[in-house]
């Protein structure tokens, strides 16, 4: 596929206790590098879409490993800069059964955090993209990072790219003196495919659903695509927990006219449920710039993060056809020879 989709954010060391032990009794832990945005330039990598992905890394062995990882899975990683002093961490304990996963996060004063605006020049990052996608995550880093991904936007709508966001909220990211609902307006507002909740609705921007009746999810999304009228779609997944290991998952998509819905999968072991809404959004933009069609790309999206589901660390590595596969009813996970 000749198309080329830009990721912005953050990359951590990801460090994850063996064999579903917990963080106090482990002696050792498995190293491997993950985050939102680049868990979606990985998968889309792997789906033969062009992707780059654009951070800040530490100019050491920690930094250059993570760089490494990018490119050993496709991943063009030309425009990554370098300065600062550490990469961010987190440690996880994966659960089981009736115990839930537990993430620890110690990312502090990193090298992502330190970044400005002048640091990276857009117009040369976007010169042959027609994607850009962001998550909350990064304007919740810093002012810096903040201001870094306004300039990215605009930089993206100028050029006339896609602009996609998972709004995603986390209270405890926003250390620096700004809310989200004082930042992330300006952002969404130059985005056309936002992947949002009632949850993050009501937390970054007070939007409830209005009335008593019908259908709250689309009340909510109305109420956004009116707030922000350059968004066109907006697109979600509903999970249901049965345990820490056993999962089921839809996706749902708003064009501001009717709500597309997808199946709703089984999932049952989980190997590694980290990653699985950036498989969703990763698959999504593979759909619509392969197939054109919103149903079909909400159904890829869906289909990628329950297979993201079978496989360990944080990035979806399966393939085009093996997402077809999942489409066309092949669940028996047979041997394939």
């Amino acid at each position: 596929m000749r198309k080329k989709v830009i990721t912005f954010g953050d990359i951590m060391l990801r460090l994850s206790t063996p064999d579903y032990a917990r963080i106090i009794q482990s002696t050792h832990f498995e190293a491997t590098y993950g985050g939102g945005e680049a868990n979606v330039a990985v998968s889309l990598a792997q789906l033969g879409v062009g992707a780059a992905h654009v951070t800040r890394f530490p100019d050491n062995e920690l930094g250059k490993a993570a760089t490494n990882l990018l490119r050993k899975y496709g991943v063009d990683t030309q425009h990554i800069v370098y300065g600062g002093d550490r990469i961010g961490i987190y440690f996880l304990e994966t659960g089981a059964s009736v115990r839930a996963s537990k993430v620890i996060y110690d990312r502090s004063n990193s090298a992502f955090a330190g970044l400005e605006p002048d640091m990276i020049d857009w117009d040369a990052v976007f010169a042959d993209a027609d994607w850009f996608h962001w998550t909350g995550i990064t304007p919740a880093i810093s002012a810096g990072a903040a201001a870094c991904c306004a300039k990215a936007i605009e930089a993206a709508n100028r050029k006339g790219l896609t602009v996609s966001a998972d709004i995603n909220y986390r209270k405890n990211l926003w250390q620096y003196g700004k809310t989200a609902g004082e930042v992330m307006p300006e952002l969404i507002a130059g985005c056309d495919v936002i992947v949002a909740g009632q949850g993050d609705a009501k937390d970054i921007l007070g939007i409830t659903p209005e009335g008593t009746n019908g259908d709250a999810l689309a009340s909510v999304f109305s109420q956004l695509m009116k707030r922000f009228p350059k968004v066109r779609k907006i697109v979600n997944t509903s999970r249901t927990s049965v345990s820490a290991t056993h999962n089921t998952l839809s996706g749902m998509l708003w064009d501001g006219q009717e709500m597309l819905k997808t199946q709703t999968y089984e999932i049952n072991p989980i190997v590694d449920r980290i990653g699985g809404g950036d498989a969703f959004i990763a698959g999504y933009i593979y759909g619509q710039l392969a197939y054109g069609n919103d149903q079909k790309a909400l159904d890829f999206g869906v289909a990628a993060s329950v297979l993201k589901h079978t496989i360990r660390e944080d990035a979806n590595l399966a393939t085009v056809d093996e997402v077809e596969a999942l489409l066309g009813g092949n669940t028996s996970g047979r041997l394939v020879r």
